[in-house]
């Protein structure tokens, strides 16, 4: 079993910021996917699931409802319930260290600054899990606050880039 987490903020007013390139992502594979059905709200996790069976193998899609800097929290409720691995996760999330329209991956690294990385880290005891970061760097990010530039929307030519990256990305997951 894999579980499979976007990492982003909930509300109306985050929807297509930087920080939430990892809910634009799960709800991809979500959209692609027929045999997987949309997003429910879980209390009990704090976080909005989906599963299903994609190629043989069962996966559940995670978008931690906690806000980003809690991600944790709704992870650990997760694998908690599902009696799952921390080394079955993949964690998916913006990276302001890559550049716009790239993205990488990694497995058991430090947080590198992400709050919501380090809240997961924190919270499981670990950093053995895979991650997808997705670059969301632009020169523009070096005259504003971190903090402010993450919750910013992407504009359109952005938007464009990100959702090829997301393609690549859910071309590379087979789903």
């Amino acid at each position: 079993m894999k579980l499979i987490i976007g990492l982003g903020n909930p509300g109306e007013e985050y929807q297509k910021t930087r920080h939430n390139a990892g809910f634009l992502t799960v709800d991809k594979i979500v959209s692609q996917c027929s045999d997987i059905p949309t997003f429910n709200f879980r209390s009990k996790f704090k976080a909005e699931i989906s599963q299903g069976i994609i190629n043989n193998e069962k996966v559940i899609l995670v978008k931690p409802m906690t806000f980003m800097n809690n991600s944790g929290q709704a992870v650990q409720a997760v694998l908690d319930y599902y009696k799952i691995n921390p080394k079955n996760i993949i964690i998916i999330h913006d990276d302001l260290d890559i550049p716009l329209g790239e993205f990488k991956i990694s497995k058991n690294k430090n947080s590198g600054g992400h709050k919501g990385v380090q809240s997961i880290i924190d919270c499981l005891g670990t950093k053995d899990f895979m991650r997808i970061r997705i670059g969301i760097d632009t020169e523009r990010n070096k005259k504003i606050p971190t903090e402010k530039f993450v919750l910013e929307k992407f504009n359109e030519e952005e938007m464009r880039k990100i959702e090829g990256v997301i393609e690549e990305i859910v071309k590379l997951l087979n789903y």
